[in-house]
């Protein structure tokens, strides 16, 4: 009788779970499709997934993800387990009807979908109802190969993420700073993932922001070698260098300096869990280290650039000095010559017998005179050192 009792328990209790997970896969798929414009994410779909108490489980599609991800909080009630089940779908420069798509699985803003398609927006974080908007810009430092024609050493892209209750969107635009290398990072600890979608957007955050201090270091590498060029020699091509160097820091700060305000803010939401709050708090640290870094390279750029112009305006003066000075040698015997060319009746000395060494020996003393007089002051060479 009892046995027969539990088995009687436990077909309810897979019926009711089956009754879950239908309503919740019924529910997922309602959202689908309201407009005949919207498609499926393909080409741009990088990687989905559902993560459930820190595990990845398998699906066929992202419906299929978000629906094994909503059976599990209507099995646990909206209980703290709930909150470790979420969808993660990443997407690399979509379609407007891609992003379409997910906006009506995801019910995403029609706004935020507007700036996710559109691209190149200014850091900021959002929200909307019960989900969060987050723009990061992403740099990385190129190498030789891999520069344009302008010659640009840092490259420049866009992170936006949709962070809801249950999910996390991220559309990238640009070739750097890609994400599988974080998903890698949090599918390897579970304890990470458990954190819910807070903490993939925090691990998100935290690269981008490493990313940072990286090209940061990168960037001051490459003014303290402009800095020791441009003093052992200065050219326009090392002005040319140091004002590119300049474009690019202006760069890293349009990036760098707006996302310390929406970060300090996040870090102080309630929809953020309390206890990552100081996860994000360590994050706008970095960031304020990188702002301070990026200040001080835009600082030495700005000296390095008055100290190459003084150094370049001192070697024209210098070019200027000698060209004078040889001018001025040259201008004795030009003038004693352009004398004795005229064809006047009368020069009592043209016709003396000494009068042709006479001249000439005038002409080698002046110039020799003023070639003594411009190396001492110089203007030919090396001053010599006073003893």
């Amino acid at each position: 009788m009892r046995s027969s009792t539990l088995f009687t328990r436990m077909n309810r209790h897979h019926r009711t779970t089956d009754n879950r997970d239908n309503r919740a896969r019924a529910k997922a798929a309602k959202v689908i499709v309201k407009s005949s414009s919207a498609a499926p994410p393909s080409r741009s779909l990088v990687e989905y997934g559902a993560y459930i108490n820190g595990v990845k489980i398998k699906s066929e599609s992202v419906v299929d993800a978000l629906a094994l991800v909503r059976s599990h909080h209507e099995w646990q009630d909206g209980g703290a387990e709930a909150g470790r089940a979420f969808v993660w779908v990443g997407l690399h420069e979509p379609e407007a009807a891609e992003v379409e798509w997910l906006a009506q699985v995801f019910r995403l803003h029609p706004l935020a979908v507007e700036d996710a398609v559109k691209a190149h927006q200014r850091p900021k974080v959002e929200r909307y109802g019960d989900s969060l908007f987050v723009v990061l810009k992403t740099l990385a430092f190129l190498d030789y190969d891999d520069q344009d024609a302008a010659g640009e050493i840092i490259g420049t892209g866009e992170i936006m993420a949709f962070v809801g209750p249950d999910f996390v969107v991220t559309v990238r635009h640009g070739e750097h700073c890609p994400l599988a290398e974080v998903r890698a990072r949090l599918e390897s600890k579970s304890e990470l993932l458990d954190r819910g979608p807070a903490g993939v957007l925090h691990a998100i955050a935290d690269h981008v922001v490493d990313r940072y201090l990286h090209v940061a270091d990168l960037m001051q590498e490459e003014l303290e070698e402009v800095e020791a060029t441009v003093f052992a020699s200065v050219s326009s091509r090392d002005i040319g260098r140091i004002y590119q160097l300049k474009r690019e820091m202006i760069d890293m700060k349009r990036a760098v300096t707006p996302l310390v305000a929406p970060l300090s803010s996040l870090a102080q939401r309630r929809m953020i869990p309390s206890g990552m709050r100081d996860y994000f708090r360590d994050v706008v640290d970095h960031l304020a280290r990188v702002c301070e870094q990026v200040e001080l390279s835009n600082e030495l750029c700005n000296s390095i650039l008055q100290a190459a112009l003084a150094r370049s305006n001192a070697l024209v003066n210098e070019d200027m000095r000698r060209i004078s000075s040889w001018v001025a040698i040259m201008a004795v015997p030009t003038m004693i010559a352009g004398i004795y060319g005229m064809n006047f009746d009368h020069m009592p000395e043209a016709r003396s017998p000494y009068g042709y060494p006479v001249v000439l020996t005038v002409m080698v003393v002046v110039c020799s005179l003023l070639y003594r007089h411009f190396r001492r002051n110089g203007w030919l060479g090396a001053k010599p050192r006073q003893s």
